[in-house]
């Protein structure tokens, strides 16, 4: 965001300023949903971003994406923009999506996960957010909605056995002081949607919100990039700590299996279709007619 305050000051010659909040020192992650939807804050970015368009849940399905090119190519494209487009009806402007800081993985106390078993009858915490309990269901695990305050010393005190998490938490949090596995499987990550206020964005002169929302592309490419240059350096530096393991080519395939009542759930709510599901993995694929 440093990057964003920056070029955005500069190239509106200082028409906009920008005041950056870090760490939940303002609110909770839905106070800040509810602070920029009623105007109190300009801007958020990521949280509870189905606040703002229930769709934005697809994106943090499982396997919906096998890699980082997959994930930036659905995150820039038409698919996304309309998306994007649909938060407006709820007093959001989004001007543009990135991912999530990469993809999760799991760590826990028990041992390494090398198959859905694995996991069954874990307690496992996770964010208070359907798709993350509803997949830990799917596992056979035992979710735990537990604020991210609070993950470090639920693991260290049993509260929980383990969470799953992008490599940056894990390593910045220092969630591997109290783990002892690390299983990588990329099997999800997340959208980061930067989200304003539709009325103050609408208030700005037409040649400022033009130069908004390039910069807010362009930051939010330039943190897509970031975290996926960051990626391995934090399996290095986790995988000096703790145990690692990675499950791929056909031990993957069970994961898959196992998960894909996570699809059939969003789509008996409503939530997403399975069109909408079988597009964004033909965008991601570079397959699609309007990517």
């Amino acid at each position: 965001m440093i990057f964003f305050k920056e070029e955005l000051e500069n190239r509106s010659n200082g028409r906009i300023k920008v005041e950056l909040y870090f760490g939940g020192v303002i609110g909770n992650e839905r106070e800040l949903m509810d602070f920029v939807q009623t105007g109190v804050l300009q801007g958020t970015r990521g949280g509870f971003f189905a606040d703002a368009n229930p769709k934005f849940m697809l994106y943090t399905l499982p396997f919906l994406v096998d890699d980082w090119d997959q994930a930036q190519r659905l995150v820039q494209s038409e698919f996304t923009r309309e998306i994007n487009q649909g938060a407006r009806e709820r007093g959001f402007h989004v001007p543009a999506t990135g991912i999530s800081q990469g993809f999760r993985a799991h760590t826990n106390n028990k041992k390494p996960i090398r198959h859905p078993d694995d996991l069954k009858g874990l307690k496992m915490r996770v964010p208070s957010q359907e798709v993350y309990v509803q997949t830990s269901k799917a596992f056979g695990a035992n979710p735990q909605e537990l604020p991210y305050s609070e993950v470090y010393q639920a693991l260290q005190t049993g509260v929980v056995d383990g969470q799953d998490n992008a490599l940056s938490n894990i390593w910045d949090y220092k969630i591997h002081e109290v783990s002892k596995y690390l299983t990588i499987t990329n099997y999800a990550t997340g959208p980061d949607p930067l989200m304003v206020n539709l009325g103050w964005y609408e208030s700005l002169p037409h040649d400022l919100q033009l130069v908004f929302d390039k910069v807010s592309r362009e930051a939010m490419a330039f943190s897509d990039r970031k975290n996926r240059e960051k990626e391995m350096d934090y399996i290095g530096k986790i995988s000096k700590k703790i145990k690692v393991n990675y499950v791929t080519g056909s031990e993957l395939s069970a994961f898959r299996v196992a998960l894909r009542p996570v699809y059939q759930y969003f789509e008996d709510k409503g939530v997403l279709t399975l069109g909408e599901i079988q597009e964004a993995r033909k965008v991601a694929a570079g397959n699609s007619a309007n990517p």
